[in-house]
């Protein structure tokens, strides 16, 4: 198949039930910008089965990793949950994508607005140092339904801040606010924050306040906050009505905005 590679399995990561990760190999011709995303697959029936999974990996890394639902009936998923180190995957060698820092605005604060598997291409944005010169403060919000699906949340809070490059810059920047929305009384990983943890939906957070009561910004405006959405649909939807309501711009391919999504994941 033109423009695909075929990479290595070099490791495999279960974080529950429904959701793992894993890494592959990286041919050097693979260049890619922090938050774009490749069509992945494997060969099924003698032909390959590809879907759209954006790079959970930093740009600069050598190996490219995914974050996966696991969906039993899925075409791709039933078979992909079950890889092992050592196995093919089939990637294209063309990243692309629209959820990229470069169509936002200048601003001060980067709100990374995530639900589910949707935290995939800000793990590669937050690992990018360079995203940290453009702004004051990051901050990634991860709404998931149960405590287990809170994936990389132990490298969030005490691996990326432990960097020899660019730590420094983590701990004075990136804001981390996990949200379990089925779990009132779910703990976070690290039991030195036990005060991390939230229980509301992303477009509740913002309509009621809370997201910046709790970080200790000043309320939403459409001067300093820029956004960045990963999720499902029903998030898109509803967080971009809300984001439009309250003054902020779409970004597009030909204009820069305010907020951006992946124009390819969206349900038309």
């Amino acid at each position: 198949m033109r423009n695909t590679v075929t990479e290595k399995v070099i490791s495999v990561h279960h974080w529950n039930e429904t959701l793992f990760s894993f890494k592959t190999t990286r041919q050097p011709g693979i260049t890619f910008e922090s938050g774009q995303f490749v069509m992945i697959g494997l060969e099924v029936n003698g032909r390959p089965l590809l879907r759209a999974y954006s790079i959970a990996s930093p740009h600069y890394a050598d190996e490219l990793e995914f974050f996966s639902i696991k969906v039993p009936d899925g075409a791709l998923t039933s078979k992909l949950q079950e890889i092992q180190v050592g196995d093919d995957i089939i990637v294209t060698t063309r990243p692309t994508g629209t959820l990229v820092p470069g169509y936002l605005n200048e601003g001060k604060h980067l709100y990374l607005l995530s639900t589910g598997t949707g935290l995939a291409p800000f793990m590669s944005i937050i690992r990018d140092p360079f995203i940290y010169d453009h702004f004051e403060k990051v901050i990634l919000v991860h709404c998931v339904r149960y405590t287990s699906e809170l994936a990389y949340q132990d490298e969030i809070m005490n691996v990326l801040p432990e960097n020899e490059y660019y730590g420094d810059l983590v701990r004075e920047k990136l804001i981390y606010f996990p949200s379990v929305t089925r779990e009132n009384n779910a703990e976070p990983v690290d039991e030195h924050n036990a005060d991390l943890m939230h229980h509301q939906r992303i477009t509740t957070l913002i309509t009621s306040g809370k997201l910046s009561d709790d970080i200790g910004l000043p309320a939403l405006n459409t001067n300093s906050d820029r956004f960045m959405l990963c999720g499902n649909n029903d998030m898109l939807q509803d967080t971009m009505q809300l984001l439009d309501e309250l003054g902020f711009s779409k970004a597009t391919s030909r204009v820069k905005g305010d907020y951006v999504i992946e124009q390819a994941f969206i349900d038309k």
